[in-house]
């Protein structure tokens, strides 16, 4: 039970911080878009890298020194496209920032966001996969039980920031809010993508 909850303390600290993924989680529940099955990829990818991290590979990582800079170029890259289009979103008329408006992207497009957003995100594999799996060795014959909290906390953060976000429905039910939000959004995506780009490695 203390491996579980400092499993569950540790995964839910690191995920708190505002990025990227948490960005995207935050719109999609103001809007009310496909909530469900992007909290839920969000935390499957998560429970996914933990296991890996957990199960030992962060050694991987110290074999294959040359993943660590395409993952961070590659996200980088997401992360500016993925920021210029909320920039873009930000300057269109109040019509399109609507939360009920019938141009909502696809339940396709929405989950390949989700997972681009995680997926090709250097820092979610320093904190899932590194962090977390280089702790857990603290927790000799209880890594399970770590691991699993770890998860927990995943579940439970994805799921109060995209359903909890209705209640702040209302404020959003101003355009100008939605613009606000749509800059934040892109300033925090190219905020990391600039980061990614001036860190020499992943540490």
């Amino acid at each position: 039970m203390t491996a579980a909850i400092a499993g569950f303390a540790l995964g839910f600290s690191l995920i708190l911080a505002i990025g990227a993924q948490n960005a995207f989680v935050l719109r999609q529940g103001l809007r009310g878009e496909h909530v469900l099955p992007v909290v839920l990829t969000c935390a499957i990818s998560d429970a996914a890298l933990i296991t890996v991290g957990v199960s030992g590979f962060a050694v991987l990582n110290e074999a294959l020194p040359g993943l660590a800079p395409v993952m961070r170029w590659a996200g980088a890259a997401f992360l500016f496209v993925y920021g210029a289009l909320s920039f873009r979103t930000a300057l269109r008329s109040s019509e399109a920032l609507s939360p009920t408006e019938n141009g909502a992207a696809s339940l396709r497009v929405a989950i390949l966001t989700a997972l681009a957003l995680t997926w090709l995100n250097p820092h979610v594999y320093l904190d899932t996969v590194l962090l977390l799996g280089s702790i857990s060795t603290q927790y000799q014959g209880q890594q399970l039980a770590f691991g699993l909290g770890a998860v927990a906390s995943s579940f439970a953060f994805f799921f109060s920031l995209g359903f909890g976000a209705t209640l702040l429905r209302p404020v959003f039910a101003r355009p100008a809010a939605w613009r606000i939000l749509e800059v934040v959004v892109g300033v925090t995506m190219w905020t990391i993508a600039i980061l990614l780009l001036l860190d020499d490695s992943i540490h």
